[in-house]
């Protein structure tokens, strides 16, 4: 398929759908950091400029458009979130889009917590607004762990079939269980996911293979809690502040912070896929990102589709 991306950060929901084995034309993001990190890693077919300024004539006809608008307006990790607030409605300049290019299909991933906003209110006015444009519109949430991300990390996908478009869209099966039962591989461990990565302390070249020393201190807050090395990783978040590092998770050897490359695997980024920017962009841009290996799962549905 050919695919138009917005909001697509750092790239992980765009390698997905590569992966898969689809065609992203085009793509567009407002932050430097994180274009540069796509180009280096996808392409020079990303835009860096505020979606609201591109005109619709300037993207190329798609068979899809993907994105993962902000969230973190929407974020249950943001205790400040409310209706009015501003970051809210970019999801909006995604529909004027979609309404604009009129692809067959479109997908938005957003947090969990977008789906309880004001009594699920809000939530039921996005799929309203997205209905209104033409389109069969579905949504589920999906856990990263059970498509082998070794993260619980929970995401709202809402997909959109144009009315005439003869397919029905539906969800990737899982592939992993938290037990393995089911004859599903279990949940891949954190530990796991790190065994091949060095001592970030020891000479090494591996990319982005740095950590925060914020301190730790394990208090039961976001962060600043002990993770069990034999489970996945609860969710990676990109809040903190300019130092980096606040809120960033810690190595389950209880020792000291994950370093970048140590997050990036967390969110299933392969280890050659390098990230611009200083350690604390490259954390929020990791923490944004969509797993790469979700965002397959959920493109690899759409090889299903045969045109008539």
């Amino acid at each position: 398929m050919k695919v138009v991306s917005l909001f697509s950060g750092a790239g992980g929901l765009d390698l997905g759908f590569k992966m898969a084995g689809h065609d992203i034309l085009w793509a567009n993001d407002l932050y430097e950091d994180a274009v540069n990190t796509y180009r280096l890693n996808l392409g020079d077919h990303i835009v860096c400029e505020d979606i609201s300024k591109i005109d619709p004539e300037d993207i190329p006809e798609c068979d899809i458009i993907i994105g993962g608008f902000p969230c973190q307006g929407f974020s249950v990790a943001n205790m400040k979130r409310h209706i009015g607030d501003e970051r809210n409605e970019l999801y909006k300049q995604l529909i004027r889009i979609i309404n604009a290019k009129k692809p067959k299909f479109f997908l938005a991933e957003n947090v969990k917590g977008l789906t309880n906003l004001a009594k699920g209110k809000v939530f039921e006015m996005i799929l309203s607004d997205f209905t209104q444009l033409g389109y069969k519109v579905k949504s589920k949430v999906l856990n990263a762990a059970d498509y082998g991300v070794p993260q619980t990390r929970q995401r709202v996908i809402i997909v959109g079939v144009r009315n005439d478009v003869d397919f029905e869209y539906e969800y990737p099966l899982p592939t992993h269980q938290k037990d393995g039962e089911g004859g599903l591989k279990r949940w891949v461990s954190v530990s796991n996911a790190l065994s091949d990565l060095p001592d970030p302390d020891q000479p090494n070249d591996i990319p982005n293979h740095e950590y925060s020393k914020y301190k730790l201190e394990f208090n039961g807050y976001l962060g600043h809690r002990p993770l069990d090395p034999d489970k996945p990783a609860p969710t990676v978040t990109a809040r903190g502040d300019n130092k980096g590092g606040v809120v960033i998770l810690p190595h389950p050897n209880g020792q000291r912070r994950m370093s970048c490359r140590e997050l990036a695997s967390v969110q299933s980024f392969p280890v050659d896929y390098k990230f611009s920017g200083n350690r604390s962009s490259v954390y929020r841009q990791i923490g944004n990102a969509v797993p790469p290996l979700l965002g397959y799962a959920i493109a690899n549905v759409f090889n299903e589709y045969k045109e008539v």
